[in-house]
């Protein structure tokens, strides 16, 4: 019995320490993710040079908007300027938290490391498939895609 109940408060403990998001309310309509970052010093996309290589990289703070969240986990997202077409794929570090999966259309900071990348058919097939996309248009992703993505440290999102 003594050996039944150490088992059991083992795989209880795993299971909240697993569930990866960091969230933490300091102020009113602002929700912390990963770790905690100011929103000073945050710039608009559009105002960024933009990393052209995966070798070229920048730390930076962005503001903008969330567009997409990763439906399965809310392990990934894309972010926009809010004064220009410029997007963002970002992931975060570690795969150390996660955002909500409702926290599209959201204004938020991101806090992390930007960089160029080719991403491949798999991995661009496995967005989609997040996204909830049908068989018949995932299997139209044939060409890899360049992108700037970014590796999240922290999100704030706003309310």
């Amino acid at each position: 019995m003594y050996k039944y109940l150490i088992f059991t408060f083992s795989i209880s403990i795993l299971t909240l320490s697993c569930n990866g998001q960091k969230t933490e309310f300091t102020k009113e309509g602002a929700n912390f993710f990963g770790d905690k970052i100011s929103e000073q010093s945050a710039q608009e996309l559009a105002d960024v040079t933009l990393p052209s290589t995966p070798t070229d990289t920048l730390d930076v703070t962005l503001r903008g908007s969330i567009n997409e969240v990763c439906q399965a986990k809310g392990c990934w997202m894309t972010f926009e300027s809010n004064d220009s077409d410029a997007s963002v794929f970002i992931k975060f570090k570690d795969y150390g938290f996660f955002v909500p999966k409702d926290a599209g259309g959201k204004e938020a900071i991101v806090k992390g490391r930007l960089f160029a990348n080719v991403t491949s058919v798999d991995e661009l097939r496995h967005y989609a498939e997040d996204k909830g996309k049908s068989a018949e248009e995932i299997a139209a992703i044939t060409e890899p895609q360049n992108e700037i993505q970014m590796t999240a440290e922290g999100v704030i999102i706003y309310n």
